[in-house]
């Protein structure tokens, strides 16, 4: 199933090609819309010139990254923090996995093992990870046992709660709609 997320045919191709590009879209995901998130990879793979490398960007100097990501249109509404942020992935990257990312998924036991691999990289706390697992569960084939458990609510099938769920336009407004039901729900709960 090819990759929909950002929406524009050149992005998606890259993320359904490369798994850096995915991920990179995946630590961008927050506080943006998500299309822009997952747009922004063939952005930064434009302005490096070339295709993404961990390598590369872990040993980019980290000034030089940021005006990258600082470029206008910025790749992020905070670029030099999200710049950061993909570097220490990347640095994780080729520290851990030789710099490939399908290292990451390659040889674990289950999903509760993937699922801490994917929490220790640099963002990624344990919903970001569970909606992670549960987009390479969904849409990339990485399946270990146990993933579905292991990503939890976002690891089940037929529901449309995050990135892991959009196969098309209309899988993405209702993501959309249930994010908005949440933050409603939250702010009722506030007051």
């Amino acid at each position: 199933m090819p990759v929909t997320l950002s929406q524009n045919t050149e992005a998606d191709a890259l993320l359904d090609r490369d798994p850096l590009a995915l991920l990179i879209g995946m630590v961008l995901d927050q506080q943006v819309p998500l299309e822009k998130a997952f747009s922004s990879p063939l952005e930064l793979s434009k302005r490096l010139g070339h295709d993404l490398d961990a390598q590369e960007l872990a040993d980019y100097d980290s000034d030089a990254l940021a005006v990258i990501f600082a470029q206008r249109p910025a790749l992020h509404r905070f670029p030099t923090s999200m710049a950061g942020r993909v570097q220490g992935v990347a640095r994780v990257l080729v520290a851990d996995y030789d710099g490939n990312v399908t290292q990451l998924w390659t040889g674990v036991e289950d999903g509760h093992e993937l699922l801490a691999r994917i929490t220790a990289l640099p963002g990624f706390g344990g919903q970001k990870a569970g909606i992670y697992l549960a987009l390479l569960g969904k849409q990339r084939g990485v399946r270990p046992a146990g993933w579905r458990e292991a990503a939890g609510e976002f690891g089940k099938d037929g529901v449309y709660l995050s990135v892991a769920d959009i196969v098309d336009s209309e899988s993405l407004l209702r993501v959309r709609d249930y994010k908005q039901q949440q933050k409603a729900a939250a702010k009722a709960a506030a007051k």
